[in-house]
């Protein structure tokens, strides 16, 4: 069904969500629908583990506005069995299916495998390279091998990439920017505390940044401390908008414009509807 939404207000794009976790079970209609009333009229839902790729389907087929993506995320890297990049070409016939992962470096939990977690993430390298379709990353305090593998695998064969909630540090920042990837901003650019992420996505140019929840994760003001939805995008957007000295609609619109130049599937599909 098409996400029902406000045509006063801002079109936003959530570029990042996981509306197959269990905070949402039984309310997702409702979830999808408060997202639509705030302005939330796309959002790609993100499968964590290969597994449970089907139930991710699942949800984009039945929501005009979601897509979805898929890879094993760092931390389950040891874990699940790994992705193969025979695996991700398969998913990506799906015409909803549009990025790559999240996959990544995740050594603040996980550190002890972090072998594994670097051949998983070259792993999907590969397929986003294969596919055209956009690799989304996870990382946390791993800068510095994040940064060298990205940039021996780019020099390896251009893909695309977005740094998903982006909360790193600036040389990391630099050595994505570098490369052509996108910054992903979610509610952290928002908690008081982040001045200094907030420093960094200023200096970085407009048209490499997007807007993502990571719901049921790291729910902006005034709902921090709470379950995230998509719908809270509009507040981490307000946030943006000061950030780069613009007005709401103004930073919605460019966004909004640099997800569907890293998406195309999910804008050309937009455009369709």
């Amino acid at each position: 069904m098409p996400i029902p939404s406000d045509p006063d207000s801002p079109e936003i794009v959530d570029s990042h969500c996981h509306l197959d976790f269990p905070e949402f079970a039984g309310e997702l209609p409702e979830v999808i629908a408060r997202a639509g009333a705030a302005g939330v009229t796309r959002m790609v839902t993100i499968c964590t583990r290969l597994d449970a790729e089907p139930a991710v389907r699942a949800i984009a087929e039945a929501h005009e506005g979601v897509f979805y993506a898929a890879g094993v995320h760092p931390m389950r890297a040891a874990e699940d069995p790994p992705a193969s990049v025979e695996q991700l070409l398969a998913f990506a016939r799906h015409p909803k299916f549009v990025g790559i992962g999240e996959t990544g470096l995740d050594y603040h939990y996980t550190a002890q495998s972090a072998d594994v977690q670097q051949q998983s993430l070259r792993i999907h390298i590969a397929a986003a390279r294969q596919t055209g379709l956009p690799l989304i990353i996870h990382a946390r305090d791993a800068d510095a091998d994040m940064a060298r593998i990205l940039a021996e695998e780019h020099a390896e064969g251009a893909y695309s990439c977005v740094m998903h909630c982006f909360s790193s540090g600036a040389d990391l920042a630099r050595a994505a920017l570098d490369l052509g990837f996108y910054l992903s901003m979610s509610g952290i650019a928002a908690f008081p505390k982040s001045a200094e992420l907030r420093a960094i996505f200023a200096a970085a140019p407009l048209e490499r940044i997007l807007l993502e929840t990571d719901a049921p994760y790291l729910a902006p003001p005034p709902h921090r401390g709470r379950r995230n939805e998509p719908a809270y995008a509009a507040e981490t957007a307000r946030v943006g908008a000061g950030i780069f000295g613009l007005t709401l609609p103004e930073f919605a619109a460019a966004t909004s414009a640099n997800f569907d130049r890293l998406f195309p599937r999910a804008a050309r599909k937009a455009r369709a509807a």
